[in-house]
């Protein structure tokens, strides 16, 4: 059969031909009203069947459906190929056998299968088979030979292929060009140049002439008009680097990256992102934050006491307190404060992403949605941050409200454990006692509830529940369930019990295919939940065994 570019047709026996140009099924291939099939082989352009349907003689196929490709095997055959045209090429190889015995599957090394590499820039060839004894003395187990050319590491010999070739088709890899010109050449000679709307040419390093492809946010033909055609980078996530999926907006030949509300910048990951602007960004039960800017030029968050209360005051002084003692990455930093005013202020580092909560729980476009892996490593985070108060810290220190919202995501959505108000640093081996129960419900180690001692096993149940919120984007308490599971942790429990626990999972951690590393989180919650606050894990074990989880995703994805 011959190749294009060097006038001569093309006869199509049964092979697939990979054209070296990007295609796509929503995309027109060939011209209107031409036919796009030999057999069940597509045929694109600049390549065509019938007159007006390629882009001259050279790219011309003729379409044989009767004729099918045959194989090149056998013990009593010759293979011969030679380029007919141009300088003068001859190669081949022989493959004899006398029976069976020796023949080893998948070798193909002249014992009943051989073969032989073909050079770059053969035009016009010819291949022929020969026997020598016409197979007389092999009949039985093999009555022909068969010669043929196929993409390299595309055929794997049997010795059931010596009795009857299967019909199989085999992929041949067509390498071709347009012309025998530069693009500069060829560009100056519009008529002809073969490079449509929103293509761009591309020379040849190996040999002459051109091919042409599609302009980067394009995909379909690039040898004809309108064959080109925008791609909506937004519907694929893996084709777009903006921070926030919900905020791409496609654009002929590229894309946009919108910032949410109260937000501003170019929305790209490779980019300034988006960033807060100075607005009111959060209100809490005792004081209000904003976001503000120091003469120096850092941004940062503003915690004004709402209630001029001494109680109220007395948290805000037990805060400061209790932060002067912490330097942990994934603790929020009071920068300062200040308690001479009428109404008490405190400085903080400015956290720009909002609260887990929001990101869990809310469907707005503002919170996009976190993955397995993002949420696996916030959890390793806070986890990391309560171990280190409850045993690194020059007093243990039980933060006696863990909770989803108060759970910080800066930048990179690491997390910054907050609000510390009703915070308590004791001594070791004690346990702090009070009349007054503090915490959210949804969240009360039920243990605590009914002693009135609070001790790191209690941190360690409200972490549970932060955990579980993490797996199943269910609210730590909801009227929207029955009666006896509005408590997300009676409701979680239950469908562990009941091996029910992937009906319950977020639809976003559902999607997580390790689910052994899914398992062993839940198991940890499970056992953060314990009502016997003692067969609780520490929160150093906590920290290490979703350290190993994070380790085991990690490896995988590199991998």
């Amino acid at each position: 059969m011959g190749l294009p570019g060097m006038q001569t047709r093309i006869t199509l026996i049964g092979v697939i031909i990979s054209a070296i140009m990007a295609a796509n099924a929503a995309a027109a291939l060939v011209k209107p009203g031409c036919r796009d099939q030999c057999g069940n082989v597509s045929v694109p352009f600049p390549f065509g069947l019938t007159d007006g349907c390629y882009l001259n003689e050279d790219f011309h196929i003729t379409c044989d459906d009767n004729v099918t490709a045959k194989t090149a095997i056998g013990c009593d055959t010759l293979a011969y190929l030679r380029q007919q045209n141009g300088e003068k090429y001859r190669t081949g190889c022989m493959s004899v056998c006398s029976s069976l015995r020796n023949v080893v599957n998948g070798s193909c090394t002249g014992v009943g299968c051989c073969e032989v590499e073909l050079p770059d820039g053969l035009k016009d060839i010819s291949v022929s088979v020969n026997s020598y004894d016409n197979h007389t003395d092999v009949s039985e187990f093999n009555p022909c030979g068969y010669a043929f050319v196929v993409e390299q590491g595309q055929f794997n010999f049997s010795y059931d292929d010596l009795r009857n070739i299967s019909s199989e088709m085999l992929p041949m890899v067509l390498d071709w060009a347009i012309g025998n010109e530069t693009c500069e050449k060829a560009a100056r000679n519009k008529i002809n140049f073969a490079c449509k709307g929103n293509s761009e040419c591309h020379d040849l390093h190996s040999r002459d002439g051109y091919h042409c492809k599609c302009k980067q946010g394009y995909q379909g033909n690039p040898y004809l008009d309108d064959g080109c055609q925008d791609i909506n980078e937004c519907e694929e996530p893996t084709l777009n680097n903006c921070t926030r999926a919900k905020n791409c907006v496609n654009t002929e030949g590229s894309y946009n990256c919108r910032c949410p509300k109260w937000h501003h910048g170019n929305g790209r990951k490779d980019g300034e992102g988006c960033v807060a602007d100075l607005l009111l960004v959060l209100k809490i039960a005792i004081g209000t934050v904003y976001k503000g800017m120091l003469v120096d030029g850092r941004i940062v968050a503003i915690k004004k006491c709402n209630i001029v209360d001494e109680g109220y005051l007395q948290q805000f002084v037990n805060e400061i307190i209790i932060l002067s003692q912490i330097n942990h990455r994934n603790v929020v930093k009071l920068l300062g404060c200040c308690l001479e005013t009428e109404v008490p202020l405190l400085v903080y580092e400015f956290i720009p992403n909002g609260t887990l909560s929001e990101y869990i729980h809310e469907e707005n476009e503002d919170f996009p949605l976190l993955t397995w892996n993002m949420r696996l490593r916030i959890a390793t985070e806070v986890a990391g941050a309560l171990s280190y108060l409850h045993s690194a810290a020059s007093l243990p220190i039980y933060h006696r409200d863990i909770k989803s919202s108060n759970i910080l995501l800066d930048d990179k959505y690491r997390a910054k454990v907050a609000d510390f108000g009703t915070s308590r640093s004791v001594a070791i081996d004690q346990t702090h006692v009070t009349t007054q129960v503090c915490g959210t419900f949804g969240y009360f180690d039920p243990e605590y509830f009914q002693t009135s001692q609070f001790t790191d096993k209690s941190d360690v149940y409200s972490f549970g529940v932060v955990l579980i919120e993490l797996l199943t984007g269910e609210k730590p308490v909801s009227s929207m369930r029955s009666q006896e599971d509005r408590n997300l942790s009676t409701y979680f429990i239950h469908s562990v019990k009941e091996n029910c626990l992937f009906d319950i999972l977020d639809s976003q951690v559902r999607k997580e295919e390790n689910q052994k590393a899914i398992m062993t989180t839940a198991n940890l919650a499970k056992r953060c939940l314990h009502l016997n606050g003692k067969k609780r894990p520490t929160m150093i074990e906590v920290m290490m065994e979703l350290e190993g989880s994070s380790k085991n995703i990690s490896c995988s994805t590199k991998i």
